[in-house]
């Protein structure tokens, strides 16, 4: 059994009197501790389709398993558990809560699990440690440069050792040096088991995936990464 299992998934959207189908009859297995890209351009679908593996969102038609979960017939307290529980977010304009340090932002999803506060702490600091920013858990997102935020939320992200990863135009607010210094961080998590999927318009980023996923006018296409050695 796969991680993610979708299958004839369709999203649409009502617009008055239109109804507009963003996802068209998606198909996709994504396997534990699998690197996938999915690449569009804008209006493709492919944010649509990641709010819906985020379980943010909901499929009109079609059926969404995440680690044998049916996610579609879930909503409201119980969708937001499972997210919680299953899946680490980065964002490209990082979300840190401005008036939080960098250890208090990346103690939040802790929080919301009602762990108790020094569990919260202990991960927290390991998390920042793990990202090479245990001399910064004290600043706030203004004294850190984007790549150092970025890193902030890459430790808020993996606090609560979720299943995965889902990292939505990583590096778009970076320069190429923190951008390539973040893909790095990403897939370090990756070898050490954690399940990537970048959702991204660059075809550089996307080529370090093992799998890229095509969208187009909500339509799913597939290339598999030739694997050298």
């Amino acid at each position: 059994m796969a991680l993610i299992e979708i299958e004839n998934l369709c999203k649409s959207y009502v617009m008055g009197e239109i109804e507009l189908e963003v996802l068209k009859h998606i198909n996709l297995n994504i396997e534990a501790n699998e690197f996938v890209s999915i690449v569009g351009p804008s209006g493709s679908g492919k944010s649509t389709l990641m709010n819906i593996l985020g379980c943010l969102d909901t499929p009109t038609q079609g059926k969404y398993r995440l680690d044998g979960i049916d996610v579609g017939s879930m909503h409201g307290r119980k969708l937001a558990e499972l997210r919680n529980r299953k899946i680490g977010f980065v964002f490209q304009s990082f979300n840190l809560l401005p008036r939080l340090t960098a250890l208090e932002n990346v103690e939040l999803p802790m929080v919301y699990r009602g762990a108790q506060s020094r569990e919260q702490r202990e991960k927290a600091v390991s998390a920042l440690e793990m990202v090479g920013l245990g001399d910064r858990l004290h600043h706030r997102p203004a004294e850190l440069s984007g790549g150092q935020q970025q890193r902030v939320a890459i430790a808020r992200a993996i606090v609560g050792e979720p299943a995965i990863i889902l990292a939505d135009e990583p590096t778009g607010n970076l320069d190429s040096a923190s951008g390539k210094e973040v893909m790095e961080l990403l897939q370090r998590l990756n070898r050490d088991g954690a399940t990537l999927i970048v959702i991204t318009h660059d075809l550089e980023i996307a080529q370090k995936a093992e799998r890229q996923i095509f969208i187009r006018d909500g339509v799913m296409t597939e290339a598999r990464k030739e694997m050298t050695t």
